[in-house]
């Protein structure tokens, strides 16, 4: 698609403009229809504010009804419009890119909770983009805000689905990358009887998000953990909808760690993951006779799979964790999960995440504009390029990933293999001459 990537529409924040905007919702009408309720709500970047602005406006225009939540995490948006009898939720947010960025993810009901919009809708609303309306907004005068109704919904759906247990025994440190977690910050944790150690946490609309802090940026929490002798930390993205962890020794804890840990606690045999997941999970699904669907990269495809095989959890590496009876990637759930197995396997997070060796990996962002992403799909030369650095990897027991970002102007390349000095050798190598070739 021409404006939808894997995660929803992301572009710099001063591209969405009045006119952009008004074309999504017109492009949404065109797919369901006037007779819809849409909820909006975002993340904390400054920009998320004129946009959620705008968007009211263009829903007073369209003559759809319409509520606000403000901030609120994705998982929380999710959540909400469908419990709240809502047919779609538009949620402002790029996620754990710069302030700089922002985009649109766009969720519709499901049979028994909320999706990701299907590809029927993401295709109307593209060719809405690509029309030649003209917009006239009309004036708005009732701006309905339902977030202090929807923040305590969603805090009352956390402590249902982890259920009664006591945190006391726990101390735990929680970056809330100064974004749509920290209208929540540490309160389930406290409220559970958790020590807790919060940075990061500016609820306001802010040019902070994701700068040097969250799951982007480790460095401040590992600090807190070591400087306090914590058990742990937990570092969520910028809407919240993902988390890395820190063990007591801080190390990161990724997602397909959590997977692993959580597969084990709930005793599963399948799980969901992408083609980015660690060799060594893999081989620890094998092992342990847990059969693995391989998805392509994204959230959205982790779902999709889990709702057509029946599979109860998975995820991505980064630390989008899909869990029973969830519909998408929700970053404090997944730390309450791991907070909860902790307490009930009397385990310290350093030994379960040791359930797995990873295998060496290795990950460069190589900078990439449309017309290289493209070129990476369609040139011969780079198909070659390819095929040879994977032949290269073979007597490492390796893979190659290479693919563009679906969020960001960049192509990562991934590899992994059985020692890590000769595959960053071989990483670096074949970045160069991607760069020459495309």
């Amino acid at each position: 698609m021409k404006y939808f990537g894997t995660d929803g529409i992301r572009k710099k924040a001063e591209e969405f403009t009045t006119e952009f905007l008004a074309k999504i919702i017109k492009g949404l009408s065109d797919y369901a229809g006037t007779d819809i309720k849409i909820l909006l709500g975002g993340d904390t970047r400054e920009s998320s504010e004129w946009i959620l602005t705008d968007l009211e406006t263009a829903c007073e225009t369209f003559g759809l009804e319409y509520a606000s939540v403000g901030v609120l995490p994705t998982p929380a948006i999710n959540y909400c419009f469908y419990q709240m009898g809502f047919d779609f939720a538009i949620d402002v947010t790029a996620s754990h890119n710069p302030y700089t960025d922002n985009g649109i993810k766009i969720f519709e009901r499901g049979r028994t909770t909320g999706q990701k919009l299907c590809e029927e809708g993401c295709l109307a609303i593209e060719t809405a983009l690509d029309s030649d309306y003209t917009y006239q907004p009309v004036s708005t005068t009732l701006r309905e805000n339902l977030h202090d109704e929807a923040l305590n919904l969603y805090k009352t759906h956390l402590k249902n689905y982890i259920g009664d247990i006591d945190f006391s025994n726990l101390k735990i440190g929680i970056d809330c990358a100064n974004g749509a977690t920290s209208v929540i910050g540490d309160s389930v944790f406290k409220e559970l009887g958790a020590k807790t150690y919060l940075i990061n946490a500016d609820s306001h609309y802010n040019t902070t998000i994701n700068q040097n802090c969250g799951s982007t940026h480790l460095e401040s929490l590992q600090k807190l953990v070591a400087e306090n002798s914590l058990d742990f930390g937990i570092a969520y993205d910028g809407d919240g909808d993902r988390c890395l962890l820190i063990d007591s020794k801080s190390n990161v804890v990724d997602g397909d760690q959590i997977i692993a840990i959580l597969a084990d606690f709930l005793s599963l045999d399948q799980i969901a993951i992408t083609v980015m997941a660690n060799q060594g999970l893999l081989n620890w699904a094998k092992d342990n006779n847990i059969k693995a669907e391989i998805t392509p990269v994204g959230d959205s495809n982790v779902a999709a799979a889990m709702r057509q095989y029946g599979i109860k959890l998975g995820g991505e590496q980064s630390g989008h964790i899909i869990l029973p009876n969830e519909p998408t990637g929700d970053g404090i759930l997944t730390s309450l999960m791991v907070a909860r197995t902790i307490t009930n396997s009397q385990k310290s997070l350093d030994s379960l995440a040791s359930v797995f060796t990873k295998s060496p990996q290795v990950i460069l962002n190589m900078p990439a504009t449309a017309e290289q992403k493209q070129a990476l799909k369609s040139s011969d030369s780079a198909k070659n390029l390819l095929l040879e650095y994977s032949k290269k990897l073979e007597p490492l027991n390796g893979r190659l990933l290479v693919r563009p970002s679906g969020t960001e102007p960049l192509i990562r390349i991934t590899m992994w293999g059985d020692d890590e000095s000769a595959i960053t050798t071989l990483a670096k190598e074949l970045q160069t001459k991607l760069e020459q070739t495309i």
